[in-house]
């Protein structure tokens, strides 16, 4: 919504008490519905975080430092009323944020009044974020948090002993690991938040259950672009060349060079200054739904889900070149790309197709034919897509 700055964080404070912020939805990286009072809030925890950062770690100038340290007081002010909400996702959110904006020292004398909340709501939470908030402020604050250290490791040992045997089919447990497993509360931590990622988070992947992964093996060379047809070449299979494609890049799960997830077809017509050429319509209970809608002169598809954008796949032959790391995605050698995301992602998975799948960042891969080969075509995702097989239309799967 707005950059991590101290303008805008006093901003999104104001609109805490708006009656709107009280709609549920999804937002952001994390699991579940939750109103968007308690995602605000958990902005501001974010930019809290952020606003402690050691200098070394610190990001922008000594000026931009200097004023988020500064708007904590003003912050605390709009926040602390919440702590006590009758909604317990705004209430968590809002000791989370509390608890991180009482490192400024002129807070300090307000720790012993929300330090209760602290440990009995943020270290019981499901969410793991809030539980390592929990620990770490109590412990700062010079607290004892053995029991609640012991606790997150027993929690995380039964988890994984409960994985391994959910995931082995000849152990005679398995089905009963299994319905525990589903009946545990879902870990509602963002899987990276604008502030800093704690290595001690508990991801919410059933890929963590399981075994640890092999030493890592050397990276992969980087994939290249196919160089494209020949000056001239036209045809059905005609691959635009680099000179030719758009170039654009990609925030995970908010967007793709235009576009942002969450946009009506109206909105992205006026990104793109284009009409659509192709439109798909389901018929849900007597209510037709966008299910996507095809760009020829972009080179992409857009994917609805409750007529919003909820997926961008790129045309391999003509389609914008898109980059992470200012490596190319889009018209590669599936196999090259494929193994260089594999080695690069923190949870890898598949799709039933054999499409890797980049969890961490909202990426698929499939492939697309251009004549006698194939090439990449790129698919950005919010969380809800990433099970492909349930989440994306026949006419996608078909598409060749």
């Amino acid at each position: 919504m707005f950059p991590a700055t101290a303008p805008a964080a006093l901003i999104i404070a104001t609109l805490l008490d708006d009656p709107r912020t009280l709609a549920a939805a999804r937002w952001e990286r994390r699991a579940g519905e939750r109103p968007l009072r308690a995602e605000l809030l958990n902005w501001v925890a974010a930019f809290a975080d952020l606003a402690r950062l050691d200098a070394t770690e610190q990001l922008g100038t000594p000026q931009d430092v200097a004023a988020t340290r500064a708007a904590r007081v003003a912050l605390h002010s709009r926040v602390a009323p919440f702590c006590e909400n009758d909604d317990p996702q705004v209430r968590e959110a809002a000791v989370a944020a509390t608890a991180l904006l009482l490192a400024d020292p002129l807070l300090a004398s307000s720790i012993p009044r929300h330090a209760p909340l602290v440990r009995t709501v943020l270290a019981t939470s499901a969410d793991s974020s809030y539980r390592w908030i929990a620990r770490e402020r109590l412990a700062a604050w010079g607290e004892d948090v053995e029991g609640l250290v012991a606790a997150e490791d027993e929690r995380r040992a039964t988890l994984a002993k409960a994985g391994g045997v959910a995931e082995d089919p000849w152990d005679e447990g398995q089905e009963a690991a299994m319905r525990w497993l589903a009946e545990q509360p879902v870990d509602t931590a963002a899987e990276e938040l604008p502030g800093r990622r704690h290595p001690d988070w508990t991801a919410t992947e059933p890929a963590l259950l399981s075994d640890p992964a092999a030493p890592s093996e050397p990276a992969p060379e980087e994939p290249v672009a196919v160089p494209g047809s020949r000056p001239g070449h036209q045809g059905p299979w005609r691959i635009a060349r680099g000179e030719e494609r758009a170039e654009w890049t990609f925030t995970p799960f908010v967007g793709v060079g235009p576009l942002h997830f969450g946009m009506t077809l109206e909105e992205i017509i006026d990104a793109l200054d284009e009409q659509p050429t192709v439109t798909s319509h389901s018929h849900d209970g007597g209510r037709q739904q966008l299910v996507h809608a095809d760009f020829a002169a972009t080179g992409i598809r857009v994917l609805f889900g409750d007529d919003r954008l909820g997926c961008v796949a790129v045309n391999a032959l003509d389609g914008p070149q898109v980059r992470l790391d200012d490596v190319p995605l889009t018209g590669c050698v599936p196999s090259r790309l494929g193994d260089w995301l594999l080695h690069r992602t923190a949870r890898p998975s598949f799709s039933v197709a054999g499409d890797p799948i980049c969890t961490d960042l909202g990426l698929a891969i499939r492939s697309q034919w251009a004549g006698d080969i194939m090439l990449t075509r790129p698919l950005f995702l919010l969380h809800e897509w990433r099970d492909l097989w349930h989440s994306l239309p026949q006419e996608e799967w078909n598409f060749a």
